[in-house]
This record gives C-alpha cells, sequence and structure tokens, in this order.
C-alpha cells in the first residue's frame, strides 16, 4: 500500500471503490457459482464467529482487508440460505435480476421515504405494488407498500386495522391514544403466526388477549364458535386474523367464510399469507387462497416466494385512508401527505425506507407472471415428491396432508413410544442440521416433534429433494 494513503480515512484513498468492487465481485462469483454444492453449515462456525470479537481497532487497515476478513474466515460463520438446499423456514433465495438490483438499491442509497427525495424508487414502488396486485389478482383499486418483512408488514396493516376499529367507538387513536377504548377484540384460527402476535403486541392490542378457535388439536378453525363470539359482541367492531398457509403443514383457513363473517359481524379482516399469498400465482392452486379479495388487508413476504433478498415485505390494503390515519406524521420540512406525488413514510412506520422497490421491480419486471407461475409449481412439484418419497418409506409417517410447499413428516419406528418418538425425532433433526449436507429442523405439530421441509428457493430441483430424503434415512440408522 502507497505509504502516503490514510486507510483510516477514505477520504484519503480515492481508489477504494474500485479496489472494493472487483474484490467483492471476484469472491461473490466464486460463492454464486458453488452454491448449489456448498455445505450449509460448517462445524466451526460458531469458533468463527466468536473470533470476530475484538476490541474497537483505533486505526483502520481499509476497506480492502476489512472486506477481505469478512469474505475469508468469515464465510465460514455463514449459513448457506441462499442455496437450494435450506428448508428449515420458509426462506427463499435471491433471483440473479433482485440480487443485481440489491446491489444497486445500495450504491444508490436512496431513501424512499417520497418523490421529493427518490423519485425513480418512489415510482418503482407504486408500479410494485400495482404489478403485485396483478400477479396476486386483487383489485386494482388496493393500495399497499414494502416493509421489512411480514412482521412489520403484518404491524402496518394491523395498526390500519386498529385506527378502523377505534374510529367504529368514535376515537382517534392515532391521535388520542386509546383513552378510554374497551379491550380489542381480536379473533382467529390456531393456526395465528407469531409474527402477526408479535404485531399485535406491538400495536398495544396484546399478543394474549387473541382469542383463537380450533377444531382440533392442530389449529383448523372452529367456525361456529368463532361466529358465537362474535354474536356476542352485539355488532361492536373486531378485527379478524386469517391464515393463508400455517407454517407446519402449509394449510389455509377457509378464507371465504371468513369474509362472510367479517361482514355480518362487523369485523376488520386481515390476512396473513406470507407465503400463501403466492397460491393465487398458479391455477392449480388459487383455489386454496380463494376469498382474499375480499380481506380488508393482506400480507407476504418478498423474501419468501418472490426470492428477493432480505428483508423485504408486501403490505396490501382496500382502504389506503387507514394507512394515512395510522401513520402519518407531518413536520415543516417534509412534503404535504395530500400532495400529489405520493410519500411513503407517511403509510407505514418507517420515516428512512431502504429502496426495496428496485429489487422487486427488477425481479418481476425480468422474470413475469410466467416466471413465478413456474416457481410455486415447482416448488409445489418439490413438496409432492418428498411427500412420495416418505410414503415408499415405512419407518416415516405423514403428519399432514401437503396442501401446498411443507412437508410435516417424521421417523416412527414400531414399537416406539410418544416419549420416544419426540425424543428421536428431536436427535433427528439435530443430526441433519449437523451433517450439514441439507438444512431441515424440527416442529411441533399437534404435539409431536417432525419434521417440516418447507419448499420456496427457486433453485431448489427434484435432485435436492432426493439428496434431502437420502441424508434423513442414512441418519436415522445412526439414531
Amino acid at each position: 500500500m502507497d505509504q502516503s494513503i490514510n486507510p483510516s480515512d477514505p477520504l484519503a484513498n480515492p481508489s477504494e471503490f474500485k479496489d472494493v468492487i472487483e474484490l467483492v465481485s471476484r469472491e461473490a462469483l466464486v460463492y454464486l457459482e458453488g452454491l448449489d454444492t456448498r455445505q450449509m453449515r460448517s462445524p466451526d462456525s460458531d469458533t468463527v464467529a466468536d473470533s470476530f470479537a475484538a476490541q474497537l481497532p483505533e486505526e483502520g487497515d481499509g476497506a480492502v482487508a476489512a472486506l477481505s476478513e469478512l469474505l475469508g474466515r468469515g464465510l465460514e460463520a455463514t449459513v448457506t440460505s441462499a442455496g437450494p438446499r435450506f428448508f428449515h423456514w420458509v426462506t427463499g433465495g435471491s433471483t440473479p435480476a433482485s440480487l443485481g438490483a440489491d446491489w444497486v438499491t445500495s450504491v444508490l442509497d436512496q431513501n424512499n421515504g417520497g418523490w421529493d427525495a427518490a423519485p425513480l424508487a418512489t415510482k418503482l414502488e407504486l408500479v410494485s405494488i400495482d404489478w403485485l396486485k396483478d400477479l396476486f389478482a386483487l383489485p386494482s383499486d388496493w393500495s399497499g407498500l414494502l416493509t421489512t418483512g411480514a412482521t412489520m408488514a403484518n404491524f402496518t396493516a394491523l395498526g390500519a386495522a386498529r385506527q378502523w376499529w377505534s374510529e367504529q367507538h368514535g376515537i382517534d387513536l392515532a391521535d388520542q391514544g386509546f383513552g378510554n377504548l374497551p379491550a380489542p377484540q381480536v379473533l382467529s384460527s390456531g393456526w395465528i403466526h407469531v409474527s402477526a402476535r408479535k404485531a399485535l403486541g406491538m400495536l398495544g392490542m396484546g399478543r394474549s388477549a387473541v382469542q383463537t378457535f380450533s377444531a382440533d388439536g392442530v389449529g383448523t378453525i372452529d367456525l361456529e364458535a368463532m361466529e358465537a363470539a362474535l354474536v356476542a359482541l352485539g355488532g361492536a367492531p373486531s378485527i379478524i386474523v386469517g391464515n393463508a398457509g400455517e407454517v407446519n403443514a402449509g394449510h389455509f383457513d377457509p378464507i371465504d367464510a371468513l369474509a362472510d363473517l367479517a361482514e355480518r359481524h362487523n369485523a376488520w379482516l386481515h390476512i396473513d399469507g406470507a407465503f400463501g399469498l403466492f397460491a393465487r400465482i398458479s391455477p392449480d392452486y388459487a383455489h386454496l387462497a380463494a376469498g382474499i379479495e375480499r380481506a380488508d388487508s393482506v400480507i407476504a413476504d418478498g423474501h419468501k416466494w418472490l426470492n428477493v433478498p432480505f428483508d423485504n415485505g408486501i403490505v396490501l390494503v382496500g382502504d389506503e385512508s387507514w394507512l394515512l390515519k395510522s401513520f402519518s406524521a407531518g413536520a415543516d420540512y417534509l412534503p404535504d401527505p395530500d400532495a400529489e406525488r405520493p410519500a411513503y413514510f407517511f403509510l407505514g412506520p418507517e420515516m428512512s425506507r431502504r429502496a426495496r422497490s428496485f429489487t422487486v421491480w427488477a425481479t418481476l419486471r425480468a422474470y413475469g407472471r410466467a416466471g413465478y407461475r413456474s416457481m410455486v409449481e415447482r416448488c409445489v412439484g418439490n413438496a409432492q415428491h418428498l411427500a412420495r418419497l416418505v410414503g415408499e418409506d415405512s419407518r416415516f409417517e405423514l403428519l399432514a396432508e401437503v396442501p401446498l410447499n411443507i412437508v410435516c413428516f417424521r421417523y416412527r419406528p414400531s414399537g416406539a413410544s410418544a416419549a420416544e418418538l419426540d425424543d428421536l425425532n428431536q436427535r433427528l433433526g439435530e443430526a441433519i442440521m449437523a451433517d450439514g449436507r441439507v438444512y431441515a429442523g424440527t416442529t411441533r405439530y399437534g404435539g409431536r416433534v417432525a419434521l417440516r421441509p418447507a419448499f420456496v428457493n427457486w433453485r431448489t430441483q427434484e435432485s435436492d429433494v432426493e439428496l434431502l430424503m437420502a441424508v434423513v434415512q442414512e441418519l436415522v440408522d445412526g439414531l
């Protein structure tokens, strides 16, 4: 290094950007070319991650040294979650178009709060929301925005629902607070996701205040019991949370029936469609999510089946005014909320917003409706293939039907007690993750420990599914 350059001052090294881009581009290509066969997690990952603990340096070594360390030994402490054999959570990868657009997003460094700060990002968010409504066959007059993920998407949509609920009682909650408002009434099936509960907690409505109505031990909705609870409210406003794709087996609440209840009993219907909303893309599976167009709000995760980089969430609402009432926050230096050009920091919780629209627009522009229909149908085909493989081996059992993209099953040797089966399957999940060829952990379904591989990554093929089953079959012999 030139001794006249001070690596601690980026202004003193004008060639750093060039050096950084060359380094990262070179190493990124190496990583991506090996992604399909890369070990899912190194046995030394914890040790390597802990090795980064150190004091803040007084004098820096410059960008290339820092990034070389990150892309060198640092990769040993990462999980290959972007690859085709990551099945543990419902996590997609990044399409080439969305990855490229994400790099552009960082280069341009736009704050997509509004038109004045980011006209292109704002316009592309408008276009992306319109394209998503079209893709999901939702009403064209709906509105929406992009968030960090499903939790903040649920927070945003349920914030709008809370505002509607409060004004049904004659109080502007966003302006006046809860005051003398009664406790909110939130109803759902036993499939309500933790992200929706977390959002309700952050909104002050309470994580445990949700009334759940389940007809069995796995969460299937009891519509009669829910309607009886709504009748008992005597027309008082409430919020119903429907679930399009629950996380353990991919099942759906009957959305049309929930919409009927909402219409009869003065309820806001919100649908958590983190990945299940994507069923509407395929004619073969759209029936699973029928009725979502009758909801008041729906959310999805872009970093699931849209296969864009973390973090990305999608909020779609029937009436934009409830978002504006919930999240508008004016200041002398900010544009007017009623200005002709939109300002997204008036529609959601964030005032500073990454230009996520670049990745969403780019991937939809690159692959279109047909491309995403193929991705959804390929992933569902992968799930069906795994279900067939499980059914062909008498040592395993499916714990639920496979309506979409998640396969819930367990190892079930004959003669084992319930407690022994739970222990065996817990150890099997730990063994799979330690093995590192595939990544699939455990859950509890109907009180039983089980595996629940999920398929949303555009890269995953039948050969990856077959490897998953082969690894599982091999590892059970060691239990």
